[in-house]
């Protein structure tokens, strides 16, 4: 079941959910990919029609930012909880330890993917973390052929919106991985470098005003979002009256 909320849709599980259907996905044949929008996601989506159709069309599309939460109930269409991108990933990771699945780590600053790999080896010891590189390269088909040439079941993907969604549903394919997640920087957090709110903050559905605390240069960025959940109330009342 797939709920719509303000153009894109949303998958409505829990986060225990999708992590199964990740793991599944990972271990199936085919290629998918999996997105994590928050408010400002899908606000480029509503910008970019052809954005908007690559996170519609992922296999996941699972509610990251609790904006997303509030709007959801505001439309009548409530979704179950959020999906932080890194407790998926998280979760992901545990899965693949398990059944051995190969992962590939890509984006962030140069050495910032190594030092990731090097803090999950230690979590995680049976991973197999089967490259890494970073995001900062200009030329996308040496990238494809060191992921290819990997094996690898599963990519992280860190490039940031909408740059990482538009490169995993042009590359990805080629790639022959299994399943590739788009996360944001989520890479700088398991590299040390970002720290992730308490857990009490992280409940309370403040994760973003930590986040803004900490790094009061996304004070413009953060300053549009309760303009998505006014939004959101008028689309509600245009829906009531349909």
């Amino acid at each position: 079941m797939r709920n719509e909320i303000m153009g894109v849709s949303f998958d409505n599980l829990t986060l225990s959910e999708a992590i199964q259907k990740g793991a599944d996905l990972a271990a199936g044949p085919g290629f998918s990919y999996v997105v994590t929008p928050n408010p400002e996601i899908v606000n480029m989506g509503r910008e970019m029609p052809d954005y908007r159709d690559i996170l519609n069309n992922a296999a996941l599309v699972l509610p990251d930012g609790i904006g997303v939460i509030h709007a959801a109930k505001i439309l009548g269409t409530p979704l179950k909880e959020r999906v932080p991108g890194i407790d998926f990933a998280t979760g992901l990771l545990s899965e693949l330890e398990k059944t051995g699945g190969r992962l590939f780590l890509l984006g962030a600053k140069p050495g910032v993917a190594d030092q990731a790999a090097e803090n999950l080896k230690k979590k995680y010891p049976k991973l197999t973390i089967c490259g890494t590189n970073d995001g900062y390269f200009k030329d996308s088909a040496p990238v494809v052929e060191k992921i290819k040439a990997a094996q690898a079941d599963v990519a992280f993907v860190c490039l940031g919106a909408p740059k990482q969604e538009r490169w995993i549903a042009e590359y990805g394919p080629q790639t022959g991985a299994h399943l590739m997640v788009g996360l944001g920087g989520v890479l700088d957090v398991y590299a040390g470098n970002v720290k992730r709110a308490p857990v009490i903050w992280q409940k309370m559905g403040l994760e973003w005003f930590y986040r803004l605390v900490h790094q009061p240069s996304r004070f413009g960025r953060m300053a549009k979002l309760p303009l998505f959940l006014v939004d959101a109330k008028k689309e509600s009342k245009k829906r009531g009256k349909a």
